[in-house]
């Protein structure tokens, strides 16, 4: 990987920016609101945390067949998947409450979802919210060998089966998190002094890790088999469980950037990127089903991708609305607005991607 981070384009001549930014903060204004969460994010933190611990206590509590068990933990890994793209993901660009104390708790729900505050704010809102699709510094291109998510990436003759098999292995995205990803990704930032914020102790970093996956253990693993949950029942129903949280964050991630409509920008020889970061995200995002209202509560605002990038401290409980505003400045400004109607429109120009990608360069 390049670790010389690329810079961006220092001024663009529509303005696009300016006259975007100008206008949402009218709209917020003008409808006298912040720009933060309010009580219907408030209700639906309730509600996702209901869905994730209520099926954890009654596995805890109650003697049930195995069909049985293993339906909660689907439906955990639902909660589980809700809580970390609307509670934890606000919570983490401060976007949830005006208060910071409330936005550090909220952030801090990825603890029990198997993950890292200090990763991931690395990882999303550092890497992937500034170098958005850039090969090489945008982590979440990075599938390893396995998944060529670009055509600056490596082809291996095993890619050409890989619109076949991306699917299945999307389900294991925080069962990594759990085991093996973290302890790689602190290694790896600290030895690259990338932080978020205040640079913080690397012994209090790799202390705070440490402590909180024993304590995760302990809750999803160690927990249930003292009260009385066979060992095995208790593993399967744990991989179960991030499977379908793994499935629906992966899915959801990649409909927005790795789709052939959405572009890789090369920094060029000076390693400069040809446009400014807003306009980038125009190229590099895209959305989906952005009238959809499941999908838009569900998802909490990531099927509105574009709005996000350009915006990422405002709460996604107001992007359908300024949605419409950024649209209309990107048309006025001959910019592109990618947009899937439907999650299943965006679903199959992903699978499309991904056997494109999938064919060897020389023939492609």
């Amino acid at each position: 990987m390049n670790k010389t981070a690329p810079t961006f384009a220092k001024q663009d001549n529509l303005k696009f920016f300016r006259t975007l930014n100008s206008r949402v903060n009218n709209y917020f204004k003008e409808n006298n609101i912040q720009k933060t969460g309010n009580w219907k994010l408030h209700l639906k933190a309730v509600i996702l945390f209901a869905v994730f611990l209520t099926p954890y206590f009654l596995i805890l509590t109650l003697n049930m067949p195995f069909w049985a068990q293993l339906l909660l933990n689907i439906l955990m890994g639902v909660g589980m998947a809700g809580i970390g793209m609307n509670v934890m993901h606000d919570g983490n660009h401060g976007s949830y409450s005006s208060k910071s104390w409330i936005n550090k708790i909220m952030g801090g729900s990825i603890y029990i979802l198997a993950g890292n505050v200090h990763n991931w704010q690395v990882q999303h809102n550092v890497l992937h919210h500034t170098y958005t699709n850039i090969h090489g510094h945008d982590e979440d291109l990075d599938a390893g060998r396995i998944i060529r998510f670009t055509q600056n990436a490596e082809w291996h003759r095993f890619h050409k089966f890989q619109h076949y098999y991306s699917f299945f292995l999307y389900g294991l995205l925080t069962f990594n998190w759990a085991l093996t990803t973290d302890f790689k990704q602190m290694k790896n930032y600290l030895k690259r002094k990338l932080s978020y914020g205040a640079p913080q102790s690397p012994t209090k970093l790799w202390t705070v890790l440490v402590i909180t996956k024993i304590i995760y253990v302990l809750i999803w693993i160690a927990l249930p088999m003292l009260l009385g949950v066979t060992w095995w029942k208790v593993v399967i129903g744990f991989f179960v469980m991030h499977y379908t949280a793994g499935l629906i964050l992966s899915i959801v991630f990649q409909l927005a950037h790795v789709v052939e409509e959405t572009s890789n920008p090369i920094p060029n020889e000076d390693g400069e990127i040809e446009n400014t970061w807003a306009i980038h995200q125009l190229y590099t995002t895209a959305n989906f089903a952005p009238k959809n209202k499941v999908i838009n509560w569900f998802t909490g605002g990531l099927n509105h991708q574009i709005e996000h990038h350009i915006f990422p401290n405002i709460s996604h409980i107001h992007y359908g609305k300024i949605a419409e505003i950024v649209k209309q400045t990107a048309i006025e400004c001959n910019l592109p607005y990618h947009e899937f109607r439907t999650m299943r429109g965006a679903v199959i120009a992903h699978y499309k991607h991904l056997k494109d990608l999938g064919i060897k360069p020389e023939l492609a």
